[in-house]
This record gives structure tokens, C-alpha cells and sequence, in this order.
């Protein structure tokens, strides 16, 4: 549905602004007046990353007067695969610091303000508070749900964009006029079932064309433009190159946000029988690497997919997928005479395959903690990371 304009105009464009933005200028919706807005407009990105690097770029080319970036990370070599906005020299820079260096090259007219902070209840709201619109490009459900219920108790409206390997999603969710981000999720999926791009990987141009539909969405919602998302959830997959828009409505049961929570915890990051497994059942790489060297008769067990074991891999270990555990397919595999050591890529999800182990009678079978990275990090460095 039609929305009324977000911002108020700012009271002049210069002469420089006109002759950067004239494009813009002369088309008939966006015209004098919405520039204007732009200028004016105070937006906050939540994530300097895949969705994040496009978006704040075309949002400084657009000419929002104020970005706002949320970042607490620092540049790594395998975020220059689908991250345009950091460069091969920003390698180990904080990534808010990378990205406003790369807006001032863009358009030195857009003041950037740092938040180079984890978002969380604490701070969310006071964050959130001084900002117009909020795009939301973050990876994780826990960031996600604490984004939409700051929205929601602010009353902001805010872009939300997701991808995965080859699709990605958008929309725009405001509860005041329209759907929440908990009508299209009212609750998060079960620890472990939704893999991160970290885990499942992302082909770097979708990055491109989520983030520039989610910068159209602030577009048109700053300037009173057009038909947004709210309401709408689009679907695009690259492979098939398909868009498909699909309808949202709000949930006449669901509860009202009244407070922020604890977002772990509620999402449930490591399930509570990976914890309680993990505990007291986790060993470091550099103990892995002792075990290997007193030649004790153990198996060590990949948990992760084939696609990354080619990739990097233990030598000595076996692939086994977390998945063919889970089901208690790969259980009759298993060796009853000697020790289990799972390990995956990072932690996560060895200790979900431990938890399954010791409910299987697999008593003393143990995880390594920080997985294949860790091996990579602490005991061979020659070994590739991803």
C-alpha cells in the first residue's frame, strides 16, 4: 500500500549536490523534493558485510545524508568474495572503519557514524533511537528477532534481506502499518537446522542484487515513492533466475512485542543437549594434536559436508555429516571399541552430533572446540581456512 514519505526535505540542495544527484533530479517521482528527503534522511545498517557492503554503497551514492553503520568485526580474506566494500589492503581492519573510508570515496557529502559494537538488549533501543530507517543484512535469527522488536517498540520501520548459496529474500516489515519480521517467523528454527553462510557458503553477486533491492525499499520509503515490500515477501533465485513475491499478513494470534529478551537464548544458538554434552567433553586442537602424537587408537570423525571436506580436512579423520547422525543412519558405523572425536569447522556442530553419541551410549566420546579453524589456527598453519 501506499506509504507517506519517511523524512522531511531538507531545506536546500547545493550546487554541487545538484550536479552530482542531477539523475535523480529528473525523474519526475523522485525530483527535487525527494532529494531533498534523501539529503535529510538518517539511516542505520546493521552489518557491514555481504548485504551490508552494496547497500551502503548505493545508499551514499543515492545521497542519504547520514549513514549509520553497526559493526563489530574486522576484515578477513574470505569476506572479499561478495564484501565490495572492504579491499585486499583493509585485510584485518575493523570493518566500520573500512566501510566508512570506502563511503567518503563514493560521496564525501554523507557524514558516517561508527557503532562498532554487538548489538544487544542493552543498547539496541538507544542505538536504533536517533535513525529514521534501519536496514537489517545481519546472518544470525538471534540478531534478527532483537532488529524487529527494537523496530517494533520504536515504532521505526526497518529492510530486512537474507541469502543463501543461490536465493536470497526481502521486506520490509513496520508494525505500525503492516507485518513484523515474527509474522513471517513467529518463532526460530531449531538450533542447527538453518546453516549459516558460513557453514553452507553464498555465491558473492547475490549480495549485489539483494542489497540493491533492499536500498530501492529505503528509497521509496525516505521519499513516499512507489509500492514497498511491507506486506510482501520477494523470493528471488539466482539459478533459476526467478522472482517471486509472496503474501504476509500479521498474525491475529500473535503476541504483542512488549520487552526485549535475551535473543540467544531464545533462539536457542547451541541447543541445550549440545551444551550440556559439550561440557566437560570438549578437548582444544593442541589436545587433538597430543592424542596423534602418543598414537592413541581413536576415531576422528568429520561432521561436516563433503563439498567442505574437499576443501580443508584433518588428516586421518573420516567424513561422517552431522545429518547421517542425527538420524542414526552413520550410528552402526561407529566403533564400539575405541574413543569418538567429532570435530566440524568451528564447534557448533560437533557438539550437536556429541549430544546424539551419548544419548546413543557413546559415553565418552568427545568434540574438538574451534573444529577444523582451530586445527588450522593452532596446529597447522599451512592449512586453508574458509
Amino acid at each position: 500500500m501506499p506509504l507517506p514519505p519517511l523524512v522531511e526535505p531538507a531545506a536546500e540542495l547545493t550546487k554541487e549536490e545538484v550536479a552530482r544527484y542531477s539523475r535523480h533530479l529528473i525523474i519526475p517521482d523522485v525530483g527535487v523534493d525527494g532529494q531533498k528527503r534523501l539529503k535529510n534522511a538518517r539511516v542505520l545498517v546493521v552489518g557491514a558485510g555481504g548485504l551490508g557492503s552494496p547497500a551502503l554503497l548505493y545508499l551514499a551514492a543515492a545521497g542519504v545524508g547520514t549513514l549509520g553503520i553497526v559493526e563489530f568485526d574486522v576484515v578477513d580474506e574470505s569476506n572479499l568474495q561478495r564484501q565490495v566494500i572492504h579491499g585486499q589492503s583493509d585485510l584485518g581492519r575493523p570493518k566500520a572503519e573500512s566501510a566508512r573510508d570506502a563511503i567518503a570515496e563514493v560521496n564525501p557529502y554523507v557524514k558516517v557514524n561508527l557503532h562498532q559494537l554487538r548489538l544487544d538488549s542493552s543498547n539496541v533501543l538507544d542505538v536504533f533511537g536517533d535513525y529514521d530507517l534501519i536496514l537489517d543484512g545481519t546472518d544470525n535469527f538471534a540478531t534478527r528477532y532483537l532488529v524487529n522488536d527494537a523496530c517494533v517498540l520504536l515504532g521505526k520501520p526497518y529492510v530486512w534481506g537474507s541469502i543463501f548459496r543461490f536465493e536470497g529474500q526481502a521486506s520490509v516489515f513496520w508494525a505500525e502499518h503492516g507485518p513484523q519480521y515474527r509474522d513471517l517467523y513467529p518463532e526460530p528454527p531449531p538450533p542447527g537446522m538453518v546453516p549459516s553462510c558460513a557453514e553452507g557458503g553464498v555465491l558473492g553477486v547475490l549480495c549485489a542484487s539483494i542489497g540493491s533491492i533492499m536500498v530501492t525499499e529505503a528509497v521509496k520509503l525516505i521519499t513516499g515513492i512507489g509500492e514497498t515490500l511491507l506486506g510482501r515477501l520477494m523470493v528471488y533465485d539466482a539459478l533459476e533466475m526467478s522472482y517471486r513475491t509472496i503474501r504476509i499478513r500479521k498474525d491475529p494470534e500473535g503476541e504483542p512485542v512488549q520487552e526485549l529478551i535475551d535473543y540467544e537464548a531464545f533462539c536457542g544458538v547451541v541447543s541445550d543437549g549440545a551444551q550440556q554434552a559439550a561440557a566437560g567433553h570438549t578437548i582444544t586442537p593442541l589436545e587433538l594434536k597430543q592424542k596423534f602424537d602418543r598414537n592413541e587408537n581413536f576415531l576422528l570423525v568429520d561432521v561436516r559436508e563433503p563439498h567442505e571436506y574437499e576443501i580443508v580436512r584433518i588428516p586421518g579423520s573420516v567424513l561422517i555429516p552431522k545429518d547421517r547422525i542425527l538420524s542414526g543412519v552413520a550410528l552402526p558405523e561407529l566403533p564400539q571399541d575405541r574413543p569418538i572425536v567429532l570435530h566440524c569447522k568451528s564447534g557448533q556442530r560437533s557438539a550437536e552430533a556429541l549430544a546424539a553419541l551419548h544419548r546413543a551410549g557413546f559415553a565418552d566420546a568427545v568434540h574438538v572446540g574451534g573444529g577444523v579453524l582451530g586445527w588450522a589456527r593452532e596446529v597447522d598453519q599451512s592449512l586453508p581456512t574458509y
